[in-house]
């Protein structure tokens, strides 16, 4: 749809472009795929594993997950996971729901070596998390949301209204969460009685780490008064009878407790300032009662932003993963603080990671391969599953900063039957976050335009993850009262045109003539903020899912009014310096081509920002199409309905081949 397009040419079916049934069957393949997912769990004695293998069914539109063990299908799914070994290792838990989506879910436990089949031991209406089986195998855990009455009622006309008196009560992906708050449950393994609720109230709780005796159990949680202003997220110790007793006091993020082998300490991750962000996540560790808390990682500046808690080794080591330069590795942390070692090698991304004193399993993806479990014993790797094909790899390069303080890591992936003697049409992507990294791990979209026939190029722009604290703290506010940048849109943008340049110079089958660009949220910011700002480099721009208008994100946004730990002040004193930065402002200034796609349920980011741009766009005559997708979030392109993610898939490709 363009500018000046009819009325009646603005519905939602996707336009065609004589190329649609090729790139559908590119989205095809590339989404119908199979992977072994970040849940790999050891047995107590390191002899046997199970992980989660999950395959997306783009015929019946769903992704459905089986329990493995031991590289073969252990349960019939078809929502199946969450494997968590009994300590004597005779018993598997595992949860399964009825529907893809989260609803009705039911924990059950299956016999390992038989005789028997899985026995329930309860089900939850709203989802089951955080399986954990206590160390005296009587008792199991989990976290579960708690529902109001008001979802009891015959039907939404019968609801009473919501009385909403807190921030970040509404989550994109999980709707209302403040009538329906997570909290901490046990549940006897013989199956006797029905799940004890152990923290009710109205805080929201993450994640459990027993106690060695078996009589409590370690969460993180809000459960302060000012938590939604503050952001502060504590450590508690929550009995199965008796007090709750608040471990850390409101100074921090606190999250992932792992508690030690002797039960004497307790591992944890997260930072000191929550009002400073984006910095590197860190491993701690503290006393069973809350003190002589302290750093283990600081020896590598990198964030530990791992899948799971940490995982004790013996009483003074434990691993967990960081990301580094485009790759996720498995790190050894001693609680004595001496630097974090490496124990993976290669270009991967760990996603998951469960160890023993002898035994490593890691859940490992690669630029050509989604992920496979691996275990390693004594050393030595082995592949455990093979569920993956390959398919395209790319080359690393780096391009200095254009101010000379650092270098940029960057990659370029070649079209499928590359053919040196010809130029290809360009596309440039850029991440979301912007705390976050591209690198070597299997990534669909990059695949699917290189089969489509472009050249990919994506990098990791200063204000990413991945490196040094100072390079996420870049693009920080530069009225930032701690740590002052130069904001978004500034040293980032020239990151990623100076990557573009020198790619376009370096690479002769770069067409520089048909150079495309796209990105989604702090991407899709930076898409409409290059198309109105790239200096005659790019032909078209996909923007989607985007922040376009700071001011109005920070108003309506599900993590509305946290933005401003990155921007520094509060919205409502310093209302310019968000217009300052918003890309809505220049919008005035775009010329080429735009691709708006946005979803009608994103929280996140919502959909009022692509509203804003695509207005003004139209307002002003220029070229611009806009798809909205019904009954999806912010996670569309990552987790969405598989139909949706290849209609998606389609329309990008196809706009892009006409445009280019």
């Amino acid at each position: 749809m363009t500018a000046n397009a009819l009325p009646h040419d603005t519905g939602t079916q996707p336009e065609t472009t004589g190329q649609s049934s090729v790139h559908g069957d590119i989205a095809r393949e590339l989404l119908h795929l199979r992977s072994a997912t970040s849940t790999p769990r050891l047995s107590p004695d390191g002899a046997r594993v199970a992980c989660v293998v999950a395959t997306i069914d783009l015929d019946g539109n769903e992704t459905r997950s089986r329990v493995w063990l031991d590289g073969a299908p252990l349960t019939a799914g078809p929502h199946d996971g969450q494997p968590v070994w009994s300590p004597d290792g005779r018993w598997l838990a595992y949860v399964t729901r009825i529907g893809e989506k989260k609803g009705d879910s039911t924990l059950l436990i299956l016999p390992v070596d038989g005789p028997g089949q899985a026995r329930a031991v309860c089900s939850m209406p709203d989802g089951l998390a955080d399986v954990a089986w206590s160390p005296d195998g009587r008792w199991l855990a989990f976290t579960s949301r708690t529902r109001n009455e008001r979802y009891t009622a015959k039907d939404v006309s019968w609801q009473a209204p919501r009385k909403v008196e807190r921030f970040f009560s509404r989550l994109n992906g999980e709707d209302w969460i403040f009538d329906r708050p997570q909290h901490v449950y046990v549940v006897a393994v013989d199956g006797t009685d029905v799940p004890r609720n152990l923290t009710p109230g109205e805080h929201q709780h993450h994640g459990i780490s027993w106690l060695q005796d078996s009589a409590g159990i370690v969460t993180s949680a809000q459960r302060h008064d000012e938590w939604d202003r503050d952001l502060a997220t504590d450590l508690y110790l929550v009995p199965l009878d008796g007090e709750i007793i608040a471990l850390t006091q409101h100074t921090g993020l606190y999250h992932q407790p792992g508690v030690s082998p002797d039960g004497s300490q307790v591992a944890f991750s997260g930072m000191d300032d929550p009002l400073l962000y984006p910095q590197n996540i860190r491993i701690g560790v503290m006393d069973l009662d809350g003190s002589n808390r302290r750093w283990l990682s600081e020896g590598l500046d990198r964030t530990f932003e791992s899948p799971r808690a940490p995982v004790w080794l013996d009483g003074n080591t434990m691993v967990a993963t960081a990301e580094d330069r485009g790759e996720a590795h498995l790190y050894r942390l001693h609680t004595d603080g001496r630097t974090p070692e490496r124990i993976t090698t290669g270009p991967i991304t760990v996603s998951g990671f469960d160890a023993t004193a002898r035994v490593i399993a890691t859940t490992r993806a690669s630029v050509e391969r989604p992920s496979e479990l691996w275990i390693t014993r004594d050393g030595d790797d082995e592949q455990l599953t093979h569920v993956t094909k390959a398919f395209l790899g790319w080359e690393r390069f780096a391009v200095p900063c254009t101010d000379g303080s650092d270098e940029i890591d960057a990659w370029i992936m070649r079209p499928a039957g590359f053919d040196p003697a010809k130029r290809y049409p360009v596309l440039l992507n850029v991440h979301g976050g912007p705390f976050t990294q591209y690198g070597e791990t299997f990534f669909d979209e990059a695949q699917m335009q290189a089969a489509a026939g472009f050249v990919v190029l994506m990098s990791n722009p200063r204000g990413g993850s991945g490196r040094h604290s100072a390079w996420g703290h870049s693009i920080l506010g530069p009225k930032h009262p701690v740590v002052s940048g130069s904001g978004w849109g500034s040293v980032d943008l020239d990151d990623v045109l100076a990557v573009l340049d020198t790619a376009l110079d370096r690479f002769e089958f770069c067409d520089r003539d048909r150079v495309g660009m796209l990105g989604g949220s702090y991407g899709g910011y930076m898409a409409t903020l290059l198309a109105a700002r790239h200096g005659g480099r790019l032909k078209a721009v996909c923007s989607e899912r985007a922040v376009n208008n700071l001011l109005t994100e920070e108003w309506s946004s599900d993590i509305g009014t946290a933005f401003r730990i990155e921007h520094g002040p509060d919205p409502v004193e310093d209302p310019a310096e968000y217009m300052r930065m918003s890309p809505v402002v220049f919008a005035r200034d775009i010329d080429v081509p735009m691709l708006i796609i946005h979803s009608e349920e994103d929280w996140r980011c919502p959909i009022s920002q692509a509203e804003e741009l695509w207005m003004t766009l139209r307002l002003l005559e220029r070229d611009v199409t806009f798809y909205r997708f019904p009954g999806e979030n912010h996670e569309l392109s990552r987790s969405g309905s598989p139909v949706h993610r290849r209609m998606r898939a389609e329309i990008i490709l196809d706009w892009f081949a006409d445009r280019l």
